[in-house]
């Protein structure tokens, strides 16, 4: 009977050291392993050079490396790649590259399809298949690393968890993986240069408050009325905007991190007054920024791009109450890449 090998990647360091005592072996091989596996990204265990073949063969016959492939990569006319990740079990993701004069930003998948229902979504319509591993999750970063040395010579600088899927609702996963990133042993990469944007999952903000994270947190919140933002997403019922801005309020009084609040209008749905004078005052809550996206439509009837009027409405109005706020356009629309247009097409 066939038995299915451990991933080496679920076994901390100390796991891998008592392995190799295990196997009459001494301690530091396991330290050995451990580089190989995350400061260096070994695919194979054949890549360990510092190791005897025997050791290397040893390692094979107990243990697999689930790897991420790139399937394709995508290149759109403004610099941004798009990837479809193929996982050790064939399904796929989708991570992008979006570069600007400044700095390349990595925006990360956190689930297989997306747990949630937004009708704006095109991932939503995939739903969710499962949960990606920390080691998937860091390994799309490594990527997307890669690839900002070979066309933008320089090494990524940011880290938006806004890919496919709702990563609050595979926490322990994501936590891992960022734990990861910014560890020496790993990437070593900033907290301060990680940003995780949920669509408002209450309960999980507070813990994130509790853990006392030092990223930065995004919540797309789209509409501050309660009957819109219910239509536009109907998992918001289970959250709504009271609890909500508890949340909110209780992760800033912990953290002390002003809150960036993502927010598409759209026409005839939350271009009116009463939406724009809804977003002032929830601003006001919770020291905080606006970015104002640009929709892109994903062949649908109901969700139209929102006329310019009504974007400098709402800057106009934020910026009036003292409100940080800013449009942001699109990148790689040419090639699906954008916002809300992640749904493996490819």
């Amino acid at each position: 009977m066939q038995t299915t090998k451990k991933d080496i990647r679920t076994l901390s360091k100390e796991d891998l050291r008592n392995f190799f005592v295990s196997q009459g072996d001494k301690s530091f091989r396991g330290n050995q392993v451990y580089e190989w596996l995350w400061s260096k990204g070994a695919h194979h265990f054949d890549d360990m050079t510092n190791l005897s073949k025997e050791t290397r063969n040893m390692l094979e016959a107990h243990f697999v490396i689930n790897h991420i492939k790139v399937d394709t990569m995508q290149h759109s006319n403004d610099g941004t790649i798009k990837n479809a990740v193929r996982l050790h079990d064939g399904l796929v993701v989708e991570s992008v590259l979006i570069p600007t004069e400044t700095r390349t930003t990595a925006c990360v998948s956190s689930q297989v399809g997306c747990s949630l229902d937004c009708n704006f979504c095109a991932t939503a319509r995939l739903k969710r298949m499962r949960n990606l591993a920390p080691d998937e999750i860091y390994d799309q970063v490594v990527a997307i690393d890669q690839e900002s040395r070979l066309y933008h010579n320089r090494p990524l600088s940011n880290i938006v968890f806004m890919g496919m899927g709702e990563p609050l609702m595979n926490y322990n996963n994501v936590m891992k993986a960022i734990d990861m990133i910014t560890s020496d042993e790993g990437l070593g990469m900033s907290p301060k240069r990680i940003t995780v944007s949920t669509s408002g999952v209450s309960k999980m903000i507070k813990k994130m408050a509790d853990d006392e994270v030092k990223f930065k947190l995004a919540v797309s919140l789209h509409s501050a009325v309660e009957e819109i933002r219910n239509h536009i997403m109907p998992f918001t019922k289970n959250f709504p905007l009271p609890e909500l801005r508890e949340a909110l309020e209780y992760w800033y009084r912990k953290t002390k991190s002003k809150i960036t609040y993502e927010y598409v209008v759209w026409g005839g749905i939350n271009d009116d007054k009463k939406s724009i004078d809804a977003l002032v005052k929830f601003c006001k809550y919770v020291p905080c920024k606006v970015n104002l996206i640009e929709y892109n439509p994903i062949d649908d009837g109901e969700f139209q791009q929102a006329a310019p009027e009504a974007i400098d409405a709402y800057i106009k109005a934020l910026e009036n109450a003292g409100i940080v706020a800013k449009v942001r356009r699109s990148r790689g629309k040419d090639i699906d890449a954008a916002c809300g247009q992640l749904a493996n097409k490819s």
